[in-house]
């Protein structure tokens, strides 16, 4: 019955609203309610009043405080990493192997012959020889077009506020002409350094453009040596050529600038050159591979997958997972690992290309595309290299707690490096994000990352301010924070740990017969065609079968949240989740009052308006209507009133006070 009349009253409420007004509703709620407090506010005295009053209020206020930091944290999705340990087989992780030089100079040097007679020669002026030290003039004119591309200068730096840019190669013109010269053949060689000497340009230099203001300075004498001239070797870049919107990329070391400008020359070579061709001209996995043995069983070089990296040429992949299953490690230690031996023919190594000689490996997983130049390691020529891998496996969390994706299909980025049917990562989006960009802005694609369609790579004749372009957009810190953006982590990776070792091999009592047999097996040759500087033994095995486990897990739940905002509302006044439902009662109750009064005004309003249809009287003409009888205020539509009847006018002698004598003694009986 309790049930049956509370719903009836329920239902009456939300009918027709609360019954009583704001202030009773907040007096009633006082009193019913079971959070500590309110009971006191209006139980109490005055002066006890006012202080339950405060402290209620304080306490609330504290409540809702710290309910904002629970959810604020709640809301920040923040997580907590947990490392478990398990044991099981593995999969043998995919090797990949390449050689550190990318293409065999005697297949390239054809295309190469004007490159290396130009930075030949500019090496002899730059290093200034005597004239009893010099050579003789033997060369050939050189290609100076190829040269004025993307020409090296030196930096004077004796004067820190005005630096002298020096040209190189310069005729009996001053630099402004041997720029805009249409004569690109000049006889140069290292005799004629100290007849010619170089002519200056004064300017200034910032990192992005610098104008330059054309100038000869004074010669400086033959026989001082670079260090003594405080020189510094610079790339000049422009936009295009002849133009004086260009900057000056130095080097503290000579060495570090020709590296950078023959990388800049040749890929601009290279890339008119087909893929096919390039891979001809790389070294071959049956040259490269003289011996292979994984675990018990044999292998040999058709067991590896060939890919093209830009950066090294022909590589191959051992244990891919492209075509066949993966592999698995039978058991820990080297006895059941992969076992290579490589020929990395160093003798055949272009000299200004590659100043690295060895071999260059990376493990990974199966079906990713392998990105040696940011992880891979080196294996030095002569020595026999160990290499024991520990395997680390990465959980992350998705959205909301982090921004990672699965498989790369909700980054924004198209992934260029699709075409290999490899799998997604961070590497290859920021890779694809920046090649986008330099087909966006340059015009062109880099050498060294897979184009998209219909876009050719840049080269010098085709774009002349590529290599400009591409500084600029290297450098830009601004394009850079674009893509990281835009690119997201993988959810779920694996990362292997080496631990690398080295030993001479072969030893100096074995070298002979292994070269021997080695020599034969690839050359079928008596003779020894190998020697240490080009090869390399590689042994590559689990460490142990331990393996990492690294898991992200929600460091805030939904119950967390829930207990700690019921905790701080009990602790603070002694209130649960029913207090809360009496609130939102009360708050209901609040603005069906609102609503009852509203409606009520609004209906007042209305029938005050179908009293007076018409403008309302004033307050004078009312007062008037009272005062004068003669002035009836018209209603249109109303029917006439009739006249009102006059009023006799009282009877004053009831009301006269008579003498006591005239009262008679039966006076007091009429009157009861």
């Amino acid at each position: 019955m309790n049930l049956k009349k509370y719903l009836v009253r329920a239902l009456h409420r939300l009918q027709k609203g609360p019954g009583y007004t704001y202030k009773e509703l907040l007096v009633w709620y006082c009193d019913n309610t079971n959070t500590h407090g309110p009971k006191r506010i209006i139980k109490e005295g005055p002066k006890k009043k006012l202080i339950w009053f405060f402290l209620t209020l304080l306490f609330a206020s504290l409540v809702f405080w710290q309910w904002g930091i629970l959810i604020n944290t709640y809301l920040s999705y923040n997580v907590t990493s947990s490392l478990s340990i398990g044991f099981k087989t593995m999969k043998f992780p995919a090797v990949t192997i390449c050689n550190a030089n990318p293409f065999k100079y005697s297949e390239v040097k054809p295309l190469l012959k004007e490159l290396d007679r130009l930075i030949d020669a500019a090496l002899e002026r730059i290093l200034q020889p005597t004239p009893g030290n010099s050579t003789e003039n033997t060369s050939l004119p050189l290609d100076l077009e190829l040269w004025n591309q993307i020409p090296l200068v030196l930096i004077d730096e004796h004067d820190k506020d005005n630096p002298i840019i020096l040209d190189i190669f310069e005729t009996n013109q001053t630099a402004v002409d041997n720029e805009n010269a249409t004569d690109s053949r000049a006889n140069v060689s290292s005799d004629t350094a100290e007849g010619h000497q170089l002519y200056g340009i004064n300017g200034t230099m910032d990192n992005e453009t610098t104008e330059v203001n054309q100038t000869t300075a004074t010669p400086a004498p033959a026989n001082t040596t670079l260090e003594e001239k405080k020189y510094k070797l610079a790339v000049k870049l422009c936009s295009h050529q002849g133009s004086e919107n260009c900057t000056y990329r130095n080097f503290s070391s000579a060495a570090q600038a020709v590296t950078e400008w023959y990388i800049l020359q040749s890929t601009s070579i290279l890339s008119k050159v087909p893929l096919h061709e390039r891979i001809r001209m790389g070294y071959q996995a049956e040259d490269m591979i003289l011996a292979c043995l994984y675990g018990a069983e044999p292998c040999n070089y058709k067991n590896f997958t060939q890919i093209y990296h830009p950066d090294h040429g022909n590589c191959y992949i051992f244990n891919w997972g492209m075509d066949e299953e993966a592999l698995n490690s039978s058991n820990p230690g080297a006895e059941f690992g992969l076992k290579l031996i490589l020929d990395i023919s160093q003798q055949d190594y272009i000299p200004y290309l590659s100043s690295a000689a060895g071999a260059r490996l990376m493990l990974h997983q199966q079906k990713s595309f392998p990105f040696l130049k940011d992880q891979g390691i080196y294996a030095m020529a002569g020595t026999e290299t160990s290499i024991g891998v520990l395997v680390d496996e990465l959980e992350r969390m998705g959205y909301p707690y982090s921004d990672c994706t699965l498989n790369g299909s909700d980054v924004p980025v198209k992934n260029l490096y699709s075409q290999y049917n490899t799998s997604y990562s961070i590497q290859a989006c920021l890779r694809s994000c920046f090649q986008n960009h330099m087909v966006e802005i340059c015009g062109c694609g880099h050498y060294m990352f897979p184009l998209p369609e219909g876009v050719n790579y840049c080269n010098n004749e085709d774009n002349p301010g590529w290599a400009y372009c591409y500084s600029s957009l290297r450098s830009s810190i601004k394009q850079r924070q674009i893509c990281i953006d835009s690119c997201k982590e993988t959810c779920n990776d694996t990362q292997y740990k080496m631990t690398i070792s080295m030993a001479d091999w072969p030893s100096e009592a074995s070298e002979d017969w292994i070269f021997h047999i080695l020599s034969y097996e690839r050359d079928m040759s008596t003779n020894v065609t190998l020697d240490r500087n080009g090869i390399i033994k590689l042994n590559i095995y689990f460490q142990e079968y331990n393996y990492r486990t690294i898991s992200e897990s929600a460091a805030t739940t939904i119950v967390w949240l829930l207990s700690s905002l019921g905790g701080q509302f009990g602790f603070w006044m002694g209130g649960s989740v029913l207090c809360l439902i009496e609130f939102g009662e009360i708050i209901i109750d609040s603005l069906w009052i609102t609503v009852i009064n509203v409606i009520s005004w609004c209906k007042g309003l209305k029938q005050r308006r179908a009293r007076y249809p018409d403008a309302p009287p004033t307050v004078s003409g009312l007062v008037e209507a009272h005062t004068n009888l003669g002035f009836q205020h018209e209603l249109v539509g109303a029917p006439a009133l009739p006249p009102e009847p006059g009023t006799p006018p009282p009877n004053y002698d009831s009301l006269r006070v008579q003498p006591l004598d005239t009262l008679g003694p039966d006076s007091d009986a009429d009157t009861e």
